[in-house]
């Protein structure tokens, strides 16, 4: 797979079936799931508690208040959902202050979306201060809208972060694609009607019908996404 722009008829012969494309965030394009989890740690060590290695799988990609509740019920720790909150994400915005880095293909993936006037948007589980923080890094042009986690009344495993996206976009789900790092953002633009490309960071993805999982986004391009959607 290479990044070549399709010749401009095949562009115009194919651009009305994928009609926009969704991506995730954390640890599909920034390489901050690993920052979640020390952030999680830090945390429950000063509370007095050491996380289990295994729970690492149980608490990635999901929404904060599901990570932070799974966490406070396996630890017993002393602390309110509504406290840990603050810490985790304290502990998180510390950790992307000192470095932020991009995983690879995503900044010339972005770059071509872009350039080829395709409707992008950002779909996070992640609070609105986080998306906020890590956007400048990203290039907030990229992206005609955001969606983040304290958003929306159910993100994901729940469909509607990827619903919201693509209706604030104009697009019907079932045209367009979506990027994602782990089985529950999967299983959110999944049960959207949306077609799905894995790129797993913590956790393995088995490719399913209208999903396919790829081991890098070094492996994604435009025509590649279009060749998926079909509409």
């Amino acid at each position: 797979m290479t990044s070549t722009v399709p010749a401009l008829g095949t562009q115009q012969a194919e651009s009305s079936v994928l009609e926009a494309v969704l991506l995730d965030m954390d640890g599909t394009l920034v390489d901050t799931e690993g920052f979640w989890w020390e952030a999680e740690v830090e945390v429950f060590a000063r509370l007095g508690h050491r996380l289990d290695e295994a729970w690492r799988d149980v608490v990635v990609g999901g929404p904060m208040s599901r990570s932070a509740g799974f966490l406070i019920e396996a630890t017993g720790a002393e602390v309110s959902l509504d406290e840990l909150v603050v810490l985790l994400n304290d502990g998180f915005e510390e950790r992307i202050s000192r470095a932020l880095p991009l995983m690879p293909g995503a900044a010339r993936l972005l770059a071509e979306l872009t350039a080829n006037r395709v409707p992008t948007a950002l779909v996070s589980a992640s609070h609105r201060r986080i998306i906020d923080r890590v956007l400048p890094s990203l290039g907030a042009g990229h992206f005609a809208l955001t969606v983040a986690g304290d958003e929306v009344e159910r993100t994901k495993p729940h469909p509607d972060p990827y619903l919201l996206a693509a209706a604030g976009l104009g697009a019907d789900p079932v045209r367009c694609a979506v990027i994602e790092d782990t089985t529950t953002g999967v299983a959110a633009a999944e049960a959207a009607g949306c077609t799905v490309v894995a790129v797993p960071s913590v956790a393995p993805i088995s490719p399913a019908p209208g999903r396919t999982v790829v081991p890098s986004l070094e492996k994604v391009d435009l025509r590649f996404l279009r060749s998926l959607v079909k509409g």
